[in-house]
């Protein structure tokens, strides 16, 4: 019997008989939306002038589109890491390549890191290959600063149009390591916080004390604007299950939108945190009490806060986070076998950051009129033997090449194996 069509599917309707240039028709796909139609177990996708045409089920592809069979593997939206520092460092332990934080000022909210990014990284081509294509690239929190700066949303198919959103949200550091920026006591590092805060709040009238120094400069205090007037979320670097509660006060106080990163016993606050609808950027490997805030970690974090109704975002919590940000997929099937729904876990690392910083009306899932960001795979995304079969950036196809695969296929030459056996010898 017929398989139904999709409410999507008559989107088909409307194209032309002959394809535009660079239309794109990917068939016999298992298609996880995660928009509203779910998952099509036999789905295609058209993907015409950087966007997504039309997908669902017994779709004819237009005559002259070019036609990739998916042989029944999975399609997903493409890979979306809510905290990097792509394109602010190449090599951790060289300070030259480093740009990803300020060390020598207690505020630093002036900073805009998409002034450092460099879109020629190495790192950018060896984690696209493996189906990431959006980013956000911010300050370090682990810099010498309190607030840390302002990250953008960045993509990783262009040279030249690759900044998404600017100023996508301010970074501040607060806990274990605000405490250690702030003369070691958690309560130093709320009053320094509050301290900027309301500086910027009096911005503008007289000073109750014109003798008492300015910890912000003309600069911070523009940045944080922005933040303290509600239209620019502050991602807040937290752990311990006391430290997001005071999160949260301070979001209360000052009507701030508030993304808790870290997040290690976020799951004891689970309830506070779905009831202020603050959503959770979290490395769900991170079941060991490696800190004093992270006593009370745990494998199952992302399932118990799902389940309270929390919006969860994955991210690489390790100092490696930059150059290996393709492991997300690796953080979801951890998280999805530790109970959390799989598609669920998918949404983690695709339409969610997204969401979070408000570029899901154009991102993270695959729908009619979205930019068209796509991983064709050859198995099960969540499992790490499977890799990209082909990768879209707004309806390009990636080349496989990075330099990991050109130093791969140098040597491969030089020693001649696989397919350079018989080649001449490398020169």
């Amino acid at each position: 019997m017929k398989r139904g069509i999709g409410i999507l599917a008559f989107l088909i309707a409307a194209l032309p008989t002959a394809a535009l240039p660079g239309t794109i028709v990917i068939t016999n796909a298992e298609i996880h939306t995660l928009g509203r139609a779910g998952v099509i177990a036999h789905g295609s996708l058209v993907i015409r002038d950087h966007r997504i045409d039309a997908v669902g089920e017994n779709l004819v592809p237009p005559k002259g589109a070019r036609v990739i069979d998916a042989g029944g593997k999975p399609v997903t939206p493409g890979l979306f890491d809510p905290y990097t520092s792509l394109g602010l460092v190449e090599i951790d332990g060289v300070d030259q390549t480093n740009d990803s934080a300020a060390k020598n000022t207690r505020y630093s909210a002036a900073i805009d890191a998409a002034d450092a990014f460099n879109p020629r990284s190495t790192l950018i081509p060896v984690n696209r290959v493996e189906g990431l294509t959006r980013a956000v690239t911010a300050p370090d929190s682990d810099g010498g600063n309190l607030i840390g700066g302002q990250g953008a949303v960045i993509s990783l198919g262009s040279l030249s149009q690759w900044l998404v959103k600017p100023k996508a949200a301010m970074f501040a550091q607060l806990g274990e390591g605000g405490a250690k920026l702030s003369g070691g006591s958690r309560a130093t590092a709320w009053a320094a916080l509050r301290e900027a805060f309301e500086e910027v709040r009096s911005a503008g009238s007289p000073r109750v004390n014109p003798e008492h120094p300015s910890q912000l400069t003309l600069q911070d205090v523009e940045a944080l604007r922005p933040v303290l007037a509600g239209e620019e979320p502050l991602v807040m670097d937290v752990n311990r299950a006391s430290d997001i509660l005071a999160a949260l006060r301070f979001a209360d106080d000052y009507s701030i939108k508030l993304i808790v990163r870290g997040g290690a016993e976020s799951w004891l606050v689970a309830h506070d945190l779905a009831e202020h609808q603050v959503p959770v950027i979290l490395d769900p490997r991170l079941d060991l009490p490696q800190h004093f805030e992270s006593l009370a970690a745990r494998a199952d974090a992302a399932s118990l806060l799902q389940q309270a109704g929390v919006l969860l975002a994955f991210t690489l919590d390790d100092e490696f986070s930059s150059h290996n940000a393709r492991n997300l997929r690796q953080l979801a099937g951890n998280a999805a076998a530790q109970g959390l729904d799989r598609e669920a876990a998918l949404a983690a690392i695709t339409l969610n950051p997204a969401r979070i910083y408000g570029v899901d009306n154009t991102l993270g899932s695959l729908e009619a009129g979205k930019i068209a960001d796509v991983v064709v795979w050859d198995g099960d995304p969540l499992e790490t033997t499977s890799f990209p079969r082909t990768v879209f950036i707004e309806g390009q196809e990636v080349p496989p090449v990075s330099r990991q695969t050109e130093l791969r296929d140098r040597y491969m030459q030089r020693l001649k194996l696989g397919p350079y056996a018989k080649s001449p010898q490398y020169p």
